[in-house]
């Protein structure tokens, strides 16, 4: 298979699962869990579709792009909320803070991606190539920003015994290698230029196209229902995490008012 047929062979995939997505989490009801999971879909239904009728070299993807990708950074925020709420559904402390805490990441990985592109910004640089350089700063510094919230939640469910329904689980693994893979490919192509972007966006596709399949296979509505964490500690040891997580989510809720 040439490089080309696999590109188009991908999309198709990715259209097709996108779809696929969107039938299968209205039909078992797990829409109404994952609310923002499922819009995002639906909006992936269209912005798949209008790059396979443009050239991307032409002014009119580049104003497409331009209307398209804030809207798609936006749920990549909105659904690592809507993860982090689903984690920490029973600690509304620990959720109300670590909230606040990755809008303020945001901000600093926002304004320190635009800060060292700024050099690069000459005057003399046409309007289109400076929009690009904005979004790509605003691309980068989200895409940092909640590469590392995302670390942070698999080390909390890695180290307290918390309890989620398999679907939860199984969503917080499959949009971490999701999402993780996609800010992983946006280094290199920071790091190497245009060099591999044809390759690094195969490989991208690759890995998406088979987290839609993933999902697809592992959500299911009967995996709703709650269940304990992975054996890794003790009866014990187990208890006295949770009851300390307990006490700090009570802390924080009392310093908020509530």
């Amino acid at each position: 298979m040439t490089s080309a047929a696999l590109v188009s062979y991908l999309k198709a995939v990715l259209l097709l699962g996108s779809v696929l997505m969107v039938l299968k989490l209205y039909r078992t009801g797990l829409y109404r869990r994952y609310p923002i999971f499922f819009a995002f879909f639906i909006f992936r239904i269209p912005n798949s579709i209008w790059p396979l009728f443009l050239a991307v070299s032409s002014p009119l993807y580049l104003k497409v792009w331009v209307l398209t990708e804030p809207i798609e950074l936006g749920f990549y925020v909105l659904m690592v909320v809507e993860l982090y709420k689903l984690v920490l559904e029973k600690y509304k402390g620990l959720y109300t803070l670590g909230r606040w805490a990755l809008y303020f990441s945001l901000a600093i990985s926002v304004s320190i991606s635009a800060i060292s592109l700024l050099p690069r910004i000459k005057p003399a640089m046409p309007q289109s190539s400076k929009i690009m350089f904005y979004m790509l700063a605003t691309e980068r510094g989200i895409h940092t920003g909640l590469a590392i919230f995302i670390i942070l939640i698999l080390c909390f469910l890695s180290f307290f015994p918390v309890k989620l329904s398999r679907n939860s689980r199984v969503h917080a693994l499959v949009f971490s290698i999701f999402f993780l893979s996609g800010t992983f490919m946006l280094l290199m192509r920071s790091l190497f230029g245009r060099h591999l972007a044809d390759e690094l966006n195969t490989v991208l596709m690759g890995i998406t196209a088979a987290s839609i399949v993933a999902w697809l296979t592992l959500l299911r509505a009967t995996g709703e229902e709650t269940q304990s964490a992975p054996a890794v500690y003790g009866p014990e040891e187990e208890s006295r995490l949770l009851m300390h997580l307990d006490s700090l989510n009570a802390a924080l809720l009392r310093a908020s008012g509530r």
